[in-house]
């Protein structure tokens, strides 16, 4: 979390019960606790309201997808799904039989 490891925690930890006292640790660590809460309430209320504005079709809407990161990674992904399905669908020439001539352009060269 935030790069911290369990030994910078511990030490945190053991510096705010010096400094703050074992009496006004627990009082700081519920109001910290409530803090987080409404932090994310007002988080997840935000993202509701966004959904509303936007509409239906924006209803499974994540604040993650508007990193533009996500963005440019999905649109290339979509158009290589798409050249992908076209060439699927192109039609591959047909061999030629024995003796038959290949096709030629007089005004290609």
């Amino acid at each position: 979390m935030f790069g911290i490891g369990f030994a910078e925690l511990a030490v945190i930890a053991f510096v705010a019960v010096l400094v703050l006292g074992p009496d006004k640790l627990p009082d700081l660590a519920r109001q910290a606790a409530r803090l987080v809460r409404q932090v994310r309430a007002m988080a997840n209320n935000a993202r509701d309201e966004l959904r509303d504005e936007l509409g239906p079709e924006f209803a499974d809407l994540e604040l993650s997808d508007l990193d533009p990161r996500k963005i440019i990674t999905k649109q290339i992904q979509e158009a290589l799904d798409d050249l992908d399905a076209e060439e699927a669908t192109a039609k591959a020439p047909k061999p030629l039989m024995a003796g038959e001539r290949p096709p030629y352009d007089d005004e290609a060269t």
